[in-house]
């Protein structure tokens, strides 16, 4: 069974452009309750490195690209997030690593909940141990 959990959102839209319509327990398989996005992110910075114990989340490059690493402590598998209507469903208990951002990448994350400290493992050791 595949780590990514890929979806692809309908583009719609006309000769005036196209548009990607994300709704909470329809396409996201659960409620959003925070949303965030990163940009900005320097040549040769990666990100993330860290699961969650409960929370899920939702990636997608509304603009550029980046490489995403998923890793449920058995397997890991990458992926590129390279287009606006390209999403990945990044579930409970999975290590994430964010690389090789473009230079006009903008990652936008829905999140299932809010931010919680408590709920990050953020040494991978510490994940390995708690997946095992």
């Amino acid at each position: 069974m595949s780590i990514i959990k890929l979806i692809e959102f309908p583009t719609l839209g006309d000769e005036r452009g196209s548009l990607i319509v994300v709704e909470g327990n329809k396409n996201i398989p659960f409620e959003v309750k925070r949303v965030y996005y990163i940009f900005g992110t320097k040549s040769g910075v990666s990100r993330g490195f860290h699961a969650h114990k409960e929370l899920e989340q939702i990636a997608v490059c509304v603009s550029g690209q980046c490489r995403m690493i998923m890793d449920d402590g058995k397997n890991k598998e990458e992926i590129w997030l390279d287009r606006p209507n390209k999403a990945i469903q990044i579930g409970k208990m999975v290590w994430h690593e964010m690389h090789d951002f473009s230079s006009d990448c903008v990652l936008l994350v829905l999140a299932s909940d809010h931010y919680d400290e408590s709920d990050y493992i953020r040494v991978y050791e510490n994940f390995l141990e708690c997946v095992a």
